[in-house]
């Protein structure tokens, strides 16, 4: 029966084995989500879908990857990457020839991977710092492994794909071990692991879309902390800041804010 105390009890075991704090969520929107499967399943409630879940690793794995919501591609919202290309990223470089960037949420590695092609283009020879986080170890898994489907590939042109990316079976695409070795990838739980500083630029897009308004500020607030004085935040094209200014940030573009330089 899904009642208020069953939905204590999974949110209590779901924190003992993942460290998903859902009472940093919107609860309305993630109980619905996650009713949506345990009705699918006909189980009696969330603790008892979460028990059948949770012994088989792929199902679980399966589970993670749909209550954090990983679906990405690359140069995702296209319009907002070419701003990246041509103004952002050209900027940042103007005060630091070697950057340092945080992909937060990166999902499959489409995001990081683009930032590297990106990059390569427009520094050829430079040695950016490219660290690329997910909550979620099996989608850091496939990230790591950087096969990806002509889908996931859609917003690239062909001659990008041609240059970075290699034909394999079942007519995906791999990654070139040229742009793998510019990402580090590593776990990390944004609303409770502790932060690395001294960013340029931090891409946090379609991440915090059930996390509670408090949440979000603290987030937010712990990025401008990460960021460098100039450094710049990168949100989904959803997840305008209406308040940045009272979290400290100026407005740089529409779904980008800088940390004044002063």
């Amino acid at each position: 029966m899904m009642d208020d105390a069953d939905w204590v009890n999974f949110k209590r075991k779901l924190k003992a084995k993942t460290e998903i704090d859902l009472d940093l969520y919107k609860e309305p929107q993630m109980k619905r989500r996650i009713g949506n499967l345990v009705n699918r399943g006909k189980f009696d409630g969330y603790t008892a879908y979460f028990d059948h879940v949770v012994q088989d690793k792929d199902d679980f794995a399966a589970f993670i990857e749909y209550l954090t919501i990983n679906v990405s591609e690359f140069f995702r919202t296209p319009e907002k990457f070419g701003k990246l290309e041509t103004d952002v990223i050209p900027d940042l470089l103007k005060r630091s020839p070697r950057l340092k960037i945080w992909s937060a949420g990166c999902s499959i590695g489409a995001e990081p991977y683009s930032l590297a092609i990106i990059l390569k283009e427009l520094t050829p020879g430079v040695k950016h710092q490219i660290l690329a986080t997910d909550l979620d170890v099996e989608i850091l898994a496939k990230a790591r492994q950087g096969v990806y489907t002509e889908n996931e590939l859609k917003s690239m042109t062909p001659e990008r794909r041609s240059r970075y990316f290699d034909r394999v079976e079942g007519g995906k695409f791999a990654v070139k071990d040229e742009i793998k070795r510019c990402i580090e990838f590593k776990r990390h739980n944004l609303l409770k692991d502790s932060f690395e500083t001294g960013f340029d630029l931090i891409l946090c897009r379609n991440v915090v879309i059930y996390f509670t308004e408090e949440a979000k500020d603290q987030l937010y607030a712990n990025f401008f902390r990460a960021l460098k004085p100039g450094g710049i935040l990168f949100v989904g094209a959803t997840e305008a800041i209406l308040n940045f200014r009272a979290l400290g940030y100026t407005s740089f573009q529409p779904f980008f804010y800088q940390r004044p330089l002063a």
